[in-house]
């Protein structure tokens, strides 16, 4: 075998090996994102930085799918880390008002080049605990 044959044996070899290892690694993120402790540490640690900025505001959260149900919270959250007035929210308690307030946060992120995937104002509002907030 010549050095180039060599060459080309070693790398074909290593992009194969490479791709195994992105495979491997991809499995190990898909059960680290499925483990329950994972998603309440996670969870814990999303609710504490939440509530660093809000308490600017003289609010809190205890719970990030009840309290950002309504759009509200989120909404002064939004505002707080961004330094921007968002439009004036819905002040009502039914479901259309609060998909209407979660839709002005979601709009806002997105007019500040987030691009969201699979997600919705309904899916917050109606079973949050089913939704997660991707980005890309």
């Amino acid at each position: 075998m010549t050095a180039v044959e060599t060459q080309m044996t070693y790398n074909t070899y290593t992009i194969h090996h490479e791709d195994t290892y992105m495979t491997q690694e991809d499995d190990w993120d898909r059960d680290l994102l499925l483990d329950p402790a994972w998603e309440k540490q996670q969870r814990k640690t999303f609710t504490a930085w939440c509530n660093s900025h809000l308490r600017k505001a003289g609010t809190q959260i205890e719970n990030i799918e009840e309290d950002f149900r309504n759009g509200l919270k989120l909404m002064l959250l939004l505002e707080v880390i961004s330094g921007e007035r968002l439009p004036k929210p819905d002040k009502g308690k039914m479901r259309f008002h609060k998909i209407a307030n979660v839709n002005k946060a979601l709009d806002f992120i997105c007019s500040k080049g987030v691009k969201l995937v699979s997600i919705g104002a309904e899916g917050l509002v109606v079973a949050p605990a089913d939704n997660r907030l991707y980005t890309e």
